[in-house]
Protein backbone atom coordinates (compact mmCIF):
# COMPACT_ATOMS: atom_id res chain seq x y z
CA UNK A 1 0.00 0.00 0.00
CA UNK A 2 2.78 2.37 0.59
CA UNK A 3 3.86 2.70 -3.30
CA UNK A 4 0.10 3.55 -4.14
CA UNK A 5 -0.01 5.78 -1.21
CA UNK A 6 2.54 7.76 -2.48
CA UNK A 7 1.90 7.39 -6.45
CA UNK A 8 1.97 11.23 -7.89
CA UNK A 9 0.71 9.57 -11.35
CA UNK A 10 -3.18 11.31 -11.95
CA UNK A 11 -6.37 9.36 -12.04
CA UNK A 12 -6.90 11.49 -15.57
CA UNK A 13 -3.64 9.66 -16.86
CA UNK A 14 -4.53 6.11 -15.85
CA UNK A 15 -8.00 6.46 -17.53
CA UNK A 16 -6.21 7.92 -20.54
CA UNK A 17 -4.05 4.75 -20.72
CA UNK A 18 -7.06 2.07 -20.06
CA UNK A 19 -9.48 3.97 -22.04
CA UNK A 20 -7.40 2.32 -24.87
CA UNK A 21 -8.56 -0.82 -24.25
CA UNK A 22 -11.50 -1.15 -26.76
CA UNK A 23 -13.58 -3.44 -25.13
CA UNK A 24 -14.18 -1.22 -22.27
CA UNK A 25 -16.24 1.35 -22.18
CA UNK A 26 -14.55 4.71 -21.32
CA UNK A 27 -17.79 5.31 -18.50
CA UNK A 28 -16.97 1.51 -16.90
CA UNK A 29 -13.41 2.82 -16.88
CA UNK A 30 -13.78 6.04 -14.91
CA UNK A 31 -16.15 4.17 -12.31
CA UNK A 32 -14.14 1.63 -11.93
CA UNK A 33 -10.71 3.73 -11.31
CA UNK A 34 -13.22 5.70 -9.19
CA UNK A 35 -14.10 2.56 -6.72
CA UNK A 36 -10.24 1.91 -7.18
CA UNK A 37 -8.74 5.58 -5.76
CA UNK A 38 -11.59 5.84 -3.16
CA UNK A 39 -10.43 2.40 -1.63
CA UNK A 40 -6.35 3.49 -1.88
CA UNK A 41 -7.46 6.82 -0.11
CA UNK A 42 -9.50 5.15 2.54
CA UNK A 43 -6.41 2.73 3.05
CA UNK A 44 -3.76 5.70 3.03
CA UNK A 45 -6.30 8.14 5.74
CA UNK A 46 -6.58 5.34 8.01
CA UNK A 47 -2.56 4.92 8.42
CA UNK A 48 -1.93 1.93 6.40
CA UNK A 49 1.77 2.46 5.78
CA UNK A 50 2.74 3.86 8.94
CA UNK A 51 6.06 3.43 9.79
CA UNK A 52 7.26 0.67 12.37
CA UNK A 53 8.92 1.53 15.31
CA UNK A 54 12.52 1.17 15.38
CA UNK A 55 13.89 -0.38 18.87
CA UNK A 56 17.64 1.13 18.16
CA UNK A 57 16.64 4.09 19.16
CA UNK A 58 15.68 3.38 22.69
CA UNK A 59 18.35 2.88 25.33
CA UNK A 60 16.36 0.44 26.84
CA UNK A 61 17.31 2.32 30.47
CA UNK A 62 14.90 1.17 32.71
CA UNK A 63 13.02 -1.10 31.03
CA UNK A 64 14.40 -4.32 32.64
CA UNK A 65 13.37 -2.77 35.95
CA UNK A 66 9.58 -2.14 34.88
CA UNK A 67 9.41 -5.91 33.47
CA UNK A 68 11.00 -6.91 36.82
CA UNK A 69 8.07 -5.20 38.61
CA UNK A 70 5.30 -6.87 37.37
CA UNK A 71 7.56 -10.29 36.26
CA UNK A 72 7.44 -10.61 40.05
CA UNK A 73 3.67 -11.00 40.94
CA UNK A 74 2.07 -14.04 41.82
CA UNK A 75 -0.12 -13.71 38.67
CA UNK A 76 1.48 -11.68 36.27
CA UNK A 77 -0.88 -9.99 33.37
CA UNK A 78 -1.46 -11.84 30.38
CA UNK A 79 0.84 -12.45 28.48
CA UNK A 80 3.56 -12.12 30.92
CA UNK A 81 3.10 -15.63 32.58
CA UNK A 82 5.00 -17.48 29.35
CA UNK A 83 6.99 -14.31 28.66
CA UNK A 84 8.32 -13.76 32.17
CA UNK A 85 10.38 -16.83 32.38
CA UNK A 86 11.28 -16.03 28.33
CA UNK A 87 12.65 -12.81 29.52
CA UNK A 88 14.65 -14.19 32.65
CA UNK A 89 16.33 -16.66 30.61
CA UNK A 90 17.41 -13.98 28.02
CA UNK A 91 17.65 -10.26 29.72
CA UNK A 92 21.60 -10.49 29.69
CA UNK A 93 20.69 -9.55 25.80
CA UNK A 94 17.58 -7.86 26.52
CA UNK A 95 17.30 -5.87 22.52
CA UNK A 96 17.85 -9.20 20.73
CA UNK A 97 14.75 -10.64 22.86
CA UNK A 98 12.61 -7.84 22.45
CA UNK A 99 13.38 -7.75 18.27
CA UNK A 100 13.09 -11.25 18.07
CA UNK A 101 9.87 -11.99 20.30
CA UNK A 102 7.22 -8.74 19.39
CA UNK A 103 5.97 -7.60 16.87
CA UNK A 104 4.05 -3.97 16.62
CA UNK A 105 0.66 -3.13 16.21
CA UNK A 106 -0.48 0.77 15.64
CA UNK A 107 -2.85 1.68 18.81
CA UNK A 108 -6.29 2.96 16.59
CA UNK A 109 -9.29 5.01 17.79
CA UNK A 110 -12.58 3.84 16.80
CA UNK A 111 -12.35 6.54 14.07
CA UNK A 112 -9.33 5.12 13.01
CA UNK A 113 -6.68 7.68 14.12
CA UNK A 114 -3.42 6.42 14.86
CA UNK A 115 -2.71 9.65 17.01
CA UNK A 116 -4.03 10.83 20.69
CA UNK A 117 -2.86 12.54 23.66
CA UNK A 118 0.00 11.84 25.77
CA UNK A 119 0.51 13.60 29.10
CA UNK A 120 3.21 13.05 32.34
CA UNK A 121 2.39 12.74 35.59
CA UNK A 122 4.76 12.37 38.73
CA UNK A 123 5.28 11.61 42.50
CA UNK A 124 4.43 15.36 44.59
CA UNK A 125 6.96 16.33 47.38
CA UNK A 126 4.98 18.09 49.66
CA UNK A 127 5.31 19.10 53.60
CA UNK A 128 2.40 18.18 56.13
CA UNK A 129 2.26 16.67 59.81
CA UNK A 130 -0.05 12.97 61.44
CA UNK A 131 -1.52 15.60 63.21
CA UNK A 132 -3.44 19.07 62.33
CA UNK A 133 -1.42 22.15 63.29
CA UNK A 134 -3.00 25.01 61.91
CA UNK A 135 -6.60 25.65 60.72
CA UNK A 136 -5.08 26.47 57.39
CA UNK A 137 -4.16 22.97 56.98
CA UNK A 138 -6.45 20.16 54.57
CA UNK A 139 -6.34 16.68 55.01
CA UNK A 140 -6.07 13.85 52.81
CA UNK A 141 -8.54 10.87 53.81
CA UNK A 142 -8.40 7.42 54.02
CA UNK A 143 -11.45 5.68 51.97
CA UNK A 144 -14.43 5.05 53.85
CA UNK A 145 -16.46 2.33 54.08
CA UNK A 146 -17.49 1.89 49.81
CA UNK A 147 -21.17 1.56 50.89
CA UNK A 148 -21.37 4.52 52.97
CA UNK A 149 -22.69 8.13 52.52
CA UNK A 150 -19.41 9.68 52.87
CA UNK A 151 -18.39 7.62 49.66
CA UNK A 152 -20.27 9.48 47.68
CA UNK A 153 -20.02 12.87 48.69
CA UNK A 154 -18.84 15.51 46.39
CA UNK A 155 -15.13 17.25 46.93
CA UNK A 156 -17.17 20.43 48.25
CA UNK A 157 -19.28 18.45 50.31
CA UNK A 158 -16.20 16.24 52.14
CA UNK A 159 -14.37 19.63 52.03
CA UNK A 160 -16.55 21.76 54.21
CA UNK A 161 -18.78 19.43 55.94
CA UNK A 162 -16.84 15.93 56.11
CA UNK A 163 -18.29 13.59 59.19
CA UNK A 164 -16.10 13.54 62.17
CA UNK A 165 -16.22 9.40 61.62
CA UNK A 166 -14.21 9.74 58.43
CA UNK A 167 -10.20 9.49 58.97
CA UNK A 168 -7.38 11.89 58.10
CA UNK A 169 -4.24 10.12 57.25
CA UNK A 170 -2.24 12.72 57.33
CA UNK A 171 -2.45 16.68 57.06
CA UNK A 172 -1.49 18.92 54.16
CA UNK A 173 0.15 22.47 54.91
CA UNK A 174 -0.64 24.15 50.87
CA UNK A 175 -4.32 22.88 50.20
CA UNK A 176 -3.26 23.60 46.65
CA UNK A 177 -0.54 20.75 46.95
CA UNK A 178 -3.04 18.59 48.31
CA UNK A 179 -5.12 19.07 45.58
CA UNK A 180 -2.52 18.24 43.19
CA UNK A 181 -1.78 15.10 45.17
CA UNK A 182 -4.98 14.09 44.28
CA UNK A 183 -4.66 14.81 40.63
CA UNK A 184 -1.46 12.53 40.62
CA UNK A 185 -3.10 9.99 43.00
CA UNK A 186 -0.17 9.37 44.83
CA UNK A 187 2.74 11.65 47.07
CA UNK A 188 5.51 12.12 49.64
CA UNK A 189 4.15 13.89 52.78
CA UNK A 190 7.70 15.20 54.40
CA UNK A 191 6.90 15.52 58.37
CA UNK A 192 8.22 17.48 60.85
CA UNK A 193 10.38 15.23 62.39
CA UNK A 194 12.32 14.41 58.66
CA UNK A 195 10.56 11.73 57.76
CA UNK A 196 8.69 10.82 54.67
CA UNK A 197 4.95 9.16 54.49
CA UNK A 198 4.06 7.89 51.56
CA UNK A 199 0.54 8.08 50.35
CA UNK A 200 -0.99 6.13 47.22
CA UNK A 201 -4.77 5.89 45.89
CA UNK A 202 -6.84 3.63 48.02
CA UNK A 203 -10.20 4.96 45.58
CA UNK A 204 -12.41 7.62 44.55
CA UNK A 205 -16.21 8.78 45.31
CA UNK A 206 -16.91 8.11 42.15
CA UNK A 207 -17.29 11.56 40.48
CA UNK A 208 -16.25 12.48 37.27
CA UNK A 209 -13.12 14.11 36.79
CA UNK A 210 -13.45 17.99 35.88
CA UNK A 211 -10.09 19.43 34.16
CA UNK A 212 -9.95 22.78 36.05
CA UNK A 213 -7.29 24.08 33.55
CA UNK A 214 -10.04 24.11 30.95
CA UNK A 215 -11.87 26.64 33.36
CA UNK A 216 -9.11 28.71 33.79
CA UNK A 217 -8.96 29.00 30.17
CA UNK A 218 -12.91 29.55 29.34
CA UNK A 219 -12.82 32.37 31.86
CA UNK A 220 -9.78 33.69 30.14
CA UNK A 221 -7.56 33.80 33.13
CA UNK A 222 -5.09 31.38 31.50
CA UNK A 223 -4.31 30.27 27.67
CA UNK A 224 -4.03 26.91 25.89
CA UNK A 225 -0.68 28.03 25.24
CA UNK A 226 0.61 29.40 28.42
CA UNK A 227 -1.36 26.29 30.62
CA UNK A 228 0.63 24.33 32.56
CA UNK A 229 0.52 22.47 35.82
CA UNK A 230 2.96 25.55 37.05
CA UNK A 231 0.47 27.91 35.63
CA UNK A 232 -2.67 26.50 37.25
CA UNK A 233 -0.81 26.17 40.54
CA UNK A 234 0.70 29.57 40.82
CA UNK A 235 -2.96 30.98 39.53
CA UNK A 236 -4.88 28.85 42.43
CA UNK A 237 -2.11 30.50 44.65
CA UNK A 238 -2.26 34.03 43.90
CA UNK A 239 -5.98 34.52 45.07
CA UNK A 240 -6.51 31.43 47.62
CA UNK A 241 -10.04 31.90 48.03
CA UNK A 242 -10.91 32.48 44.20
CA UNK A 243 -8.64 29.12 43.42
CA UNK A 244 -10.48 26.78 46.51
CA UNK A 245 -14.13 28.19 44.46
CA UNK A 246 -11.57 26.35 41.32
CA UNK A 247 -10.46 23.54 42.90
CA UNK A 248 -14.09 22.43 44.12
CA UNK A 249 -15.85 22.74 40.19
CA UNK A 250 -13.74 19.19 39.98
CA UNK A 251 -16.55 17.01 42.24
CA UNK A 252 -13.78 13.60 41.95
CA UNK A 253 -12.23 13.46 45.50
CA UNK A 254 -9.68 10.83 45.92
CA UNK A 255 -9.37 9.23 48.92
CA UNK A 256 -5.81 7.84 50.37
CA UNK A 257 -3.84 4.90 52.39
CA UNK A 258 -0.50 4.97 53.69
CA UNK A 259 1.95 3.07 51.19
CA UNK A 260 4.48 0.41 53.19
CA UNK A 261 7.42 1.26 55.11
CA UNK A 262 9.28 -1.06 53.15
CA UNK A 263 9.29 0.84 49.69
CA UNK A 264 12.56 1.75 48.51
CA UNK A 265 12.90 5.65 48.02
CA UNK A 266 14.27 4.85 44.64
CA UNK A 267 10.76 2.66 44.04
CA UNK A 268 8.07 5.01 42.48
CA UNK A 269 4.49 5.12 43.75
CA UNK A 270 2.29 1.81 43.51
CA UNK A 271 0.26 1.99 40.20
CA UNK A 272 -2.94 0.28 39.49
CA UNK A 273 -1.31 -3.31 38.55
CA UNK A 274 0.04 -3.17 42.20
CA UNK A 275 3.67 -2.83 40.95
CA UNK A 276 6.34 0.52 41.65
CA UNK A 277 6.16 2.53 39.01
CA UNK A 278 9.42 2.71 36.91
CA UNK A 279 10.22 6.77 35.70
CA UNK A 280 9.93 7.09 31.84
CA UNK A 281 9.16 3.49 31.88
CA UNK A 282 5.52 3.15 32.97
CA UNK A 283 2.22 4.91 31.66
CA UNK A 284 -1.03 4.78 33.11
CA UNK A 285 -3.66 3.97 30.46
CA UNK A 286 -7.54 3.09 30.27
CA UNK A 287 -7.60 -0.62 30.91
CA UNK A 288 -10.81 -0.70 28.65
CA UNK A 289 -9.02 -0.17 25.70
CA UNK A 290 -5.45 -1.36 26.64
CA UNK A 291 -4.70 -4.78 28.94
CA UNK A 292 -2.80 -4.12 31.64
CA UNK A 293 0.69 -5.20 31.75
CA UNK A 294 1.03 -4.11 27.93
CA UNK A 295 4.44 -3.67 26.36
CA UNK A 296 3.71 0.16 24.37
CA UNK A 297 5.93 1.93 21.80
CA UNK A 298 5.62 5.03 22.83
CA UNK A 299 6.55 8.72 19.95
CA UNK A 300 5.82 11.84 21.60
CA UNK A 301 7.43 15.83 21.70
CA UNK A 302 9.74 15.43 24.72
CA UNK A 303 9.06 18.14 26.35
CA UNK A 304 12.95 18.81 27.45
CA UNK A 305 13.27 18.92 23.50
CA UNK A 306 13.72 16.68 20.96
CA UNK A 307 11.23 13.56 20.70
CA UNK A 308 10.32 10.76 22.99
CA UNK A 309 10.36 7.53 21.61
CA UNK A 310 10.88 4.20 23.75
CA UNK A 311 9.51 1.23 25.11
CA UNK A 312 6.58 1.05 27.64
CA UNK A 313 4.60 -0.68 30.05
CA UNK A 314 1.11 -0.18 30.85
CA UNK A 315 1.36 -0.45 35.08
CA UNK A 316 -1.21 2.07 36.11
CA UNK A 317 -4.20 3.94 35.12
CA UNK A 318 -6.16 7.30 35.58
CA UNK A 319 -10.10 9.16 35.72
CA UNK A 320 -8.93 11.27 32.58
CA UNK A 321 -7.10 8.31 31.05
CA UNK A 322 -9.99 7.71 28.36
CA UNK A 323 -9.72 5.43 24.89
CA UNK A 324 -6.62 4.89 22.95
CA UNK A 325 -4.11 5.82 21.51
CA UNK A 326 -4.04 7.80 25.10
CA UNK A 327 -1.11 7.50 28.01
CA UNK A 328 0.11 9.28 30.23
CA UNK A 329 3.52 8.84 31.09
CA UNK A 330 5.38 8.35 34.76
CA UNK A 331 8.03 11.12 35.08
CA UNK A 332 9.45 9.78 38.45
CA UNK A 333 9.41 11.74 41.93
CA UNK A 334 9.99 15.49 43.00
CA UNK A 335 9.47 19.06 41.48
CA UNK A 336 11.77 18.56 38.35
CA UNK A 337 10.06 15.29 37.56
CA UNK A 338 6.41 17.81 38.00
CA UNK A 339 8.10 20.34 35.76
CA UNK A 340 8.55 17.83 32.75
CA UNK A 341 5.07 15.88 33.71
CA UNK A 342 3.26 19.27 33.76
CA UNK A 343 4.73 20.31 30.43
CA UNK A 344 3.90 17.24 28.65
CA UNK A 345 0.58 17.77 26.47
CA UNK A 346 1.18 16.64 22.81
CA UNK A 347 0.00 14.29 20.40
CA UNK A 348 1.62 11.30 19.74
CA UNK A 349 2.06 7.64 18.55
CA UNK A 350 1.25 4.14 20.57
CA UNK A 351 2.38 0.72 19.35
CA UNK A 352 1.37 -2.26 20.82
CA UNK A 353 3.85 -4.68 21.48
CA UNK A 354 2.21 -8.68 20.32
CA UNK A 355 4.40 -11.64 21.24
CA UNK A 356 4.99 -13.29 18.00
CA UNK A 357 3.27 -16.50 17.41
Amino acid sequence: MTHICRASESVNSIVARVALIPTLPIGRVRVLLALWVTLVLIGCSTGASAPQPDLQADALDGLDAAIAAQCALARPPEPWPALCPQWRLERGDLRAWLTRRFEARALRSPQGRDEGLITGYYEPEIEGSRTRESAAQVPLLARPAPASAEARMTRTELETGAPAALKALVWIDDPVDAFFVQVQGSGRVRLRDGSVMRVGYAGDNGHPYRAIGRDLIELGELSAETLSAQAIADWLRRDPARGRELMRRNPRYVFFRELPAGLRASDGPIGSMGVALTALRSVAVDPRAVPPGSLLWLEVADPRGGVLRRLVVAQDAGAAIIGSPRADLYWGTGAQAGQWAGQMKSTGRLWLMQPRP
